[in-house]
This record gives structure tokens, sequence and C-alpha cells, in this order.
């Protein structure tokens, strides 16, 4: 995973070489080893960010500033989704079924056709498929999907990408089990079916999700929520902390929510609720924000938007006609759109760093409609985290088995009529790898499948900024902190060393020959046909090949250079 911190590293030479942690130079200078935070205080970086860059500070509220406890908050919605089910006509045996946290895991795709929870990698191949509580076997994975791939088609495939997702997939897993393998019913693949009554696994899949949304909007979710505020909401008395630091270091802070006004205002005063030091009363919530937008209806507020309103704090009801003034603090506001409220605080898309847990709703529509940056905070790092560190064993093994494996090929090449067995490795790294997937959960990791990254994995890598398992780890950097991204390697970078010996001929036996100015003069690599040179006043053509920069141009990432150095326009 991407580390939180720039190398500090000895001035190299000419040719340096990526060093790694107390490895000599070629000078025999010692590269100093990197600084890192403990673990669990860390921010990891997909892309450079600079902290003091940042003028605005936006946060969604649910699994964001309000952290739900985890299993207690899951367990309640899991109840009241299959009361909600049975009120609507579903089997009253289906109440015994109890909240499993072990089992579901974020990112995971529903087929509404054949109705498994699946597993897959960027690319839609098919890494884990689970029928119910069933994990199909490889070969019966491929008679339902050609290739074990499926596309991304929103018409079967819903993808369950947020924490509020939990109890929803591991509800689908319990009701596919229990009509598929229920003797009052006879399946088919599609569904089942008793006497006249069919039911596809798509329309059990549409009762659940207007369940799921009955219970959130309608039902009693929010208001056993506030009732036990303390059972199912993790209070943190770091946050005003952060808040404060973040204001008077000079940004604004603000917050966007999809939760209305009543809700959010019991939430964020619970969470905000904290005795004076000087006796005095309790600040208000809103004093630690600039602006607040309740009702904000993401993912619409990055596109269309609403109509913004005030909200009468007193009722509760939104004031009539649209809002056009600017923003005031300790005011709340509901709606509106990005464009309306970026042009009212005065943000443009990079000034802004945008602080949620929904990789769709937060990260992905404001990163890629608005350009603001983004931090998605991840709680199960936490335990993805201590997996990575406490089972080092096992990837141990895993290497072993890798070595063991380029071994039993060694010497070998296409002259070769002997096959090696390979079938002991081969059983041994499937051995290893369920080891490893059982130690995060019976989904397995949230991020990998074995050496696969999942889906969920590669959103994460391609929307969001920075992340990490709470936001409160801000708490640990400077506000003119510079967030670094690692380099990210290719296979072939990966897995060749430095020092390996790769000579010019490597290069000269190649059809496509040398490419780089600086080692074909060194080598004298052929660059391409000789013709006579001609001198700039023989050619009427302005510039006869392009000249060698001697400063930096190539600006991979803006976030390395101060605004000065990106507005040279000297060569």
């Amino acid at each position: 995973m991407a580390a939180d911190s720039t190398s500090i590293v000895a001035t190299p030479p000419r040719t340096s070489p990526i060093l790694m942690n107390g490895d000599d130079t070629e000078d025999g200078s010692m590269v100093e080893k990197v600084y890192k935070r403990e673990t669990h205080q860390r921010v990891f970086v997909n892309r450079s960010l600079h902290l003091e860059k940042i003028r605005f500070f936006g946060f969604d509220m649910d699994y964001t500033l309000a952290e739900y406890k985890s299993p207690q908050y899951e367990s309640l919605a899991f109840g009241l989704i299959v009361r909600r089910l049975v009120d609507i006509g579903y089997p009253a045996d289906i109440r015994d079924f109890d909240y499993d946290p072990t089992f579901p895991v974020r990112g995971l795709w529903f087929d509404n056709v054949y109705g498994n929870l699946l597993k897959v990698d960027p690319f839609g191949n098919i890494l884990v498929c689970a029928h119910g509580f069933r994990f199909l076997k490889p070969h019966e994975v491929r008679d339902l999907y050609p290739n074990k791939f499926i596309q991304l088609d929103e018409s079967r495939i819903y993808v369950l990408n947020t924490l509020f997702n939990l109890p929803e997939t591991y509800l689908l897993a319990c009701m596919v089990d229990y009509f598929s393998n229920g003797t009052a019913y006879t399946r088919s693949s599609t569904g089942v079916k008793d006497g006249d009554l069919v039911m596809s696994y798509k329309s059990i899949f549409q009762d659940i999700r207007a369940a799921v949304d009955w219970v959130h909007i309608r039902g009693e979710l929010k208001s056993k929520t506030i009732q036990n505020t303390e059972e199912y909401i993790h209070k943190d008395e770091r946050l005003r902390v952060l808040l404060d630091r973040m204001r008077s270091h000079g940004a604004k802070t603000f917050l966007l929510t999809n939760s209305d006004y009543e809700y959010t205002n019991a939430v964020m005063s619970y969470l905000l609720d904290f005795p004076s030091e000087t006796g005095s009363p309790p600040r208000e919530w809103t004093s630690y924000f600039d602006y607040a937008v309740v009702d904000a209806k993401k993912p619409l507020f990055f596109g269309e938007g609403t109509l913004l309103r005030q909200v009468n704090r007193k009722t509760g009801v939104l004031r009539i006609g649209s809002h056009t003034g600017p923003l005031q603090q300790g005011h709340v506001y509901s709606g509106g759109s990005c464009d309306v409220f970026s042009e009212v605080i005065g943000a443009r898309g990079k000034d802004v760093l945008y602080i949620g847990d929904h990789i769709f709703g937060d990260i992905l529509k404001s990163k890629k409609i608005r350009g603001w940056r983004t931090f998605l905070q991840v709680p199960e790092l936490s335990q993805e985290l201590y997996v990575w560190t406490d089972k080092q064993m096992l990837f141990g093994k895993l290497q072993n088995l890798d070595v063991m494996l380029a071994n039993l090929y060694r010497d070998l090449d296409s002259s070769t009529t002997e096959k090696p067995d390979i079938s002991f490795v081969q059983k041994a790294i499937r051995d290893v790898t369920h080891q490893m997937d059982m130690s995060y959960g019976m989904m397995g990791s949230l991020f990998r499948s074995g050496s696969r990254q999942t889906f969920f994995a590669s959103q994460v890598m391609r929307y969001a900024d920075v992340y990490g398992a709470t936001f409160l780890n801000l708490l640990h950097y400077p506000f003119t902190y510079m967030f670094r991204a690692p380099t990210i390697l290719m296979p072939h970078e990966a897995t060749v060393e430095h020092d390996e010996t790769v000579g010019p001929s490597f290069v000269t036996d190649s059809p496509m020959g040398m490419r780089s100015r600086a080692l074909s003069d060194i080598t004298d690599i052929p660059t391409g046909p000789k013709r006579p040179k001609m001198g700039r006043e023989d050619s009427l053509v302005p510039n006869l090949r392009a000249i060698t920069p001697k400063k930096v141009t190539h600006y991979h990432d803006e976030d390395d250079f101060s605004e000065s150095e990106n507005s040279d326009k000297s060569t």
C-alpha cells in the first residue's frame, strides 16, 4: 500500500538507482531510513497532495464525521429490514436470521439474474462467487459466466459499495440461501417456484432494495439511532480539535451531507457537545463549520443539483424561494449544486479537499465532475493493516512458494521435452491464499483476493487522492505537509532488480533501438539513418528538431511544484 512520507536521501550520483532503506549508494554513502508515522496514525497516498494548498475542508457526515459502531449499527439495520420484509409478506421464518459481520465485505457485485454475490477484479474477472452461503467451485462459475468474466451492466449488476450496504449484502445471501434450499420451493437457475408462485432473484433483490430504502427514509433506523446515540455512534473529542485547527490555519470548513436537517442536527450536536473548559455553555455544532449544507442529494449535487434553500433552524422547515446571497456561519442550508456552492464560497476545484466514505457519491463524482481533491475514509483499513502485519508469515510462505515454482523451471527453455510437476506447489499456493483470505473474513480482503486486486481497490486508487482508516489521522500532520505519492511499479520494474546488468547490447539487438539522446551519445548507438547535417541557415523549417530540455518540463504531479515554478516561462 502507498506510504505517506517522502524519503530523505543522501545526494545521489548522476546515475543513482532507486535505493531501499539502509542501502549503500555507489559512492559509499548511506541512504537514511524513511521516516514513517505509527501505522495507525497514517494517511496513505495515491496522488501527491500539498495540504497548504487546501483552502476548504469539506466533510460528509454519515460514516465520516459520524462513525457508526460495528456490528451494532449494522445489526440494528438488518433487523429492521427483515421486519419490513415480513410486513410485506415474506415468511416469518426469516426473523431467525441474525446479522453475521464476518460474512459481508464492501465492493461486492450482486447479479440479479443468478442471485450470486460476486467479488471481482478491476476488469470484471470473477474472484469469488457465492450463491447464498455456498461458495461456487471454478467449474460452476464457468458454467454461469464464460471465462469467469462479467461486465458491469447496471440492469443486471448492483454494486454494494457503501458501509450502509453491509447488512443488505448479508441479507441478500440469507434470502437466496433460504429460498434455494427451502424444501417448499423448486429451484431454477434464475429463481424459485412454489406452486403458481414464481420468485426470481431479481424480484427478491428489488424487494430487499425497497425495504432498505424504506427503513432509511420512512422507518425507525434514524429515530432508534438518535435515541441510543452512545450505543450506535462513536464519539471522539479529537474531532473538535481538528476542526478548530483547520480553521486556525486559515482554511474554511464545511459540512455537506445527504441527511435531513433534523437527523443532522441531532447527530452533530451529540458529536460536538463537550463541556467547556471555562464553564461557559457548550458551543453550537455549527460554530465548527463555516458552511453547512444538508439534503445535498449527492451525487446529483455534483451535476444539475437542486434549489439551494435556507433551513429555519427553529422549525426545520425550508424557507420559500431559492437562496442567492452569501452563506453565513451558524445558518444551515438545504440542497443546491456544486456550481452554485463553489461560486458562493469562492472555491476552485483543487482548493477543496472533500472527506467522505462513499466511493461513488462522495469520492468518484466529486473527483471526476468537479476536480475536488479527495480523502476516502476506509474504517476497514484498521483490520486490513492488522492482518497485513500479523499474518506476515503467510505472505512469507507465498513468496517462498514463488521461489520454489521458479526453481522448478530453472534451466528449462523451449527445447525442453520434460514437464516439471508443479501440482504440489499450486495446491500449496491455493491453501496459503485461502488462509490469508479467511484471516480477513469469509469474503476475504476488501482490497485483494490472493495476488489480485479487487474492483473496490481499483476505485480507491483511481479516485481517492489520499485515504486512511480515519480522517482524524490528519491531526498527526502539519498543515504544510506534502503528501507525496510513492512510485507505482509495473511487473517489469518490480521484478527486475536495479543491480542486474542490462548492457547496451540489450537495446542494440532490439528492433526499437535507443530513444535516449544521452545514452545514444555515450554508447554510440545509431538512432536513425545518417544524413548530412544541415545548418540552421540552410533550412526554412522553424525548428529542425526538439531541443533536449535543460530545466524541468515534465510536471508529473503539479503538487510537487509551487505556483511560481509552474508559471515559469523560461527554458
